[in-house]
């Protein structure tokens, strides 16, 4: 038999069934892992030049961004510490004594430059990331959207909060009050303990904490920034001698502004301002001094009691409260005071039977 006929009985013979079909997997031959290689390799020399360039502009875009962020935190830093310097140049001058003290200030500045670097740091992170994004050809527009009315949503949930977080932002920008400061803010008082920019932290005279949010506070009175005025109201008789009050008042007043602690506490004269008010029976009279922030109180309690013992020295009483008794004359009449009796108490007088009412008619049924 010759070859060819050999080959011809061997491709006309049955072909085996698919069950029959090894199930042995195909092994790639050397020939398809060259043609992916070079697939592969065709596809990179196409889009290389498209992902480098992607890659350099992201690359710029972050250097550029973390550049000007420390630029800016550092200008930020520089302009506070001059602000600093500043108003300590002035600490000796008259309007240096108005002003807060230094860890007041150092405490602001941190704050302010503080809010000023997040605030910083957030739009120029915020603006980079979207421009990584459009580097890589994703539309913003579905993302700008969906931020937005996010946004929209938060604000309407979380409202009082952002009025917290504003109202301590100008507070702070204002210089409104610091720690250290005693204040009324309407909803509590006491001395200022923390500030935030959200919650403001008082202790109260009691020692209470008071947590008040900044959003509620409508209203601010300082009592520790500028200066403070103590007053004291001394009652004494209305036949004293005025010339003599004044005198005592005024040695008081300049014996005290000497002497230590009170000349510092003290910045201004004590000054005796006259007559307040006079009555039938006393007469008031008005002692006033401009005291250091907050130590109004300690000065008038000082005041108070040097002023007694120099009017106790001095043989002169001080009244007020219940009525002033005077001294009753020995060989005064008794009935002086008394007042004559009326014709009206009789009720048989002329007098009393014409003011007695008519009785009126009767009737007729």
């Amino acid at each position: 038999m010759s070859l060819s006929a050999v080959l011809l009985a061997a491709g006309s013979s049955p072909s085996p069934s698919p069950s029959e079909t090894p199930t042995t997997p195909a092994v790639p031959s050397l020939q398809d892992a060259q043609e992916s290689a070079t697939n592969a390799a065709g596809w990179i020399e196409q889009n290389w030049s498209t992902w480098l360039a992607i890659g350099l502009r992201v690359l710029l875009i972050l250097v550029i961004a973390a550049v000007l962020r420390v630029v800016v935190r550092r200008a930020i830093t520089k302009l506070i510490d001059r602000m600093n310097r500043s108003v300590n140049s002035v600490d000796g001058s008259a309007l240096g004594g108005l002003l807060v003290n230094v860890e007041r200030r150092r405490q602001r500045s941190q704050a302010i430059g503080s809010v000023l670097r997040s605030v910083a740091s957030f739009l120029i992170l915020g603006t980079a990331a979207l421009m990584i994004l459009g580097t890589f050809e994703i539309n913003l527009a579905p993302l700008l959207a969906s931020a937005g009315v996010a946004g929209v949503a938060i604000g309407f949930g979380a409202r009082n909060l952002v009025t917290d977080f504003l109202s301590g932002v100008f507070m702070i920008l204002e210089d409104q009050y610091g720690v250290g400061d005693t204040i009324d803010a309407g909803v509590a008082s006491g001395e200022v303990i923390e500030v935030g920019l959200r919650v403001t932290k008082l202790r109260g005279d009691n020692g209470e904490i008071w947590y008040v949010r900044n959003g509620e506070v409508k209203r601010i009175g300082n009592l520790s920034q500028g200066w403070a005025t103590a007053g004291v109201d001394v009652t004494v008789r209305s036949g004293e001698d005025l010339d003599k009050v004044r005198r005592t008042l005024s040695e008081v007043a300049e014996k005290m502004s000497k002497e230590e602690p009170w000349n510092e506490l003290l910045w201004g004269p004590i000054e005796v301002l006259g007559l307040d008010s006079v009555l039938l029976d006393s007469m008031v009279v008005r002692v006033s001094a401009k005291t250091m922030p907050g130590k109004s109180l300690t000065v008038e309690r000082e005041l108070r009691w040097r002023i007694k013992h120099a009017f106790d020295a001095a043989d002169i009483p001080i009244v007020g409260g219940a009525a002033v008794l005077v001294a009753e004359d020995p060989d005064a009449d008794p009935t002086a005071g008394v007042a004559a009796p009326s014709a009206y108490s009789n009720t048989s007088s002329p007098q009393a039977q014409a003011a007695t009412p008519l009785t009126p008619p009767s009737v007729a049924k």
